[in-house]
């Protein structure tokens, strides 16, 4: 009776380990996006200087995202973001510091009006295996996610499509979690995949003068970012980084 009391009770700490590992690797949130002129940020973020927190990772200007997306050999996840469906995903492997030694492995999925994130953070050579088609890396992993996306990206054969490259200020409210988010400087590379060099050569996909506002949260939005958001007096769009920097090859354009 004492052995099946503890196998249970190790079961059941395994169990708890194992939600705990995916919740702290899984953000399932809603998302809003709106285009701005740069102007309207210098503005926007004046007032949230007084009433949010910023990001600690934020500078002077903020901090520079580096993120290379795969897709299939169709593009199927370019396909399926132009025609809107409500079930869709992007794979990417990001980093902060080209210089540094690991990158994070994420999958996006929009689920209706939600967005689902799981991340895994792997080595720099594996990252660097995964850009050169070699997914067997990830089964070294005791993880779900970390098999999920070896069966996927070896099943559907996920190849890299573009780096993407830009500037973030980020604020965040201790209140459901929101976060807001102004991107620019938006450049990107279909032609070479070196997400480390220190020398790759970008492009602009986005007017320099305008900047991708996002709003996070979980549950629902607090009025007075509701009252904040209203300032900009900017429409909701749905914008994608990724489809941006297939601009030149796929000839996408806002």
């Amino acid at each position: 009776m004492i052995v099946k009391l503890q196998t249970v009770y190790h079961c059941v700490m395994d169990l708890q380990l194992f939600c705990w590992r995916c919740f702290l690797n899984e953000v399932y949130r809603q998302e809003k996006k709106y285009l701005m002129t740069l102007a309207d940020m210098e503005r926007l973020s004046g007032i949230l200087d007084r009433v949010m927190l910023q990001d600690a990772h934020n500078g002077a200007l903020g901090y520079t995202i580096r993120s290379l997306y795969f897709d299939t050999l169709d593009e199927r996840d370019y396909m399926e973001k132009m025609d809107g469906m409500e079930l869709r995903r992007k794979i990417r492997l990001r980093v902060y510091n080209p210089d540094g030694d690991f990158a994070m492995l994420e999958m996006k999925q929009k689920e209706g009006n939600y967005q689902k994130k799981r991340s895994l953070r792997i080595e720099r050579e594996e990252a660097l295996a995964l850009i050169n088609g070699d997914f067997d890396g990830l089964l070294r992993h005791q993880d779900p996610f970390a098999a999920e996306c070896y069966g996927l990206m070896r099943l559907r054969a996920y190849r890299p499509k573009t780096v993407v490259v830009y500037h973030r200020k980020a604020y965040i409210a201790k209140e459901n979690s929101i976060r807001i988010t102004f991107d620019h400087e938006i450049r990107a590379n279909e032609a070479c995949f070196d997400l480390f060099s220190p020398q790759l050569a970008l492009n602009p996909v986005l007017d320099p003068f305008h900047v991708v506002m996002e709003v996070k949260y979980n549950g629902f939005l607090l009025s007075y970012i509701k009252n904040l958001i209203n300032i900009a007096d900017r429409s909701e769009l749905s914008i994608s980084k990724y489809c941006l920097a297939r601009s030149i090859g796929l000839g996408f354009s806002l």
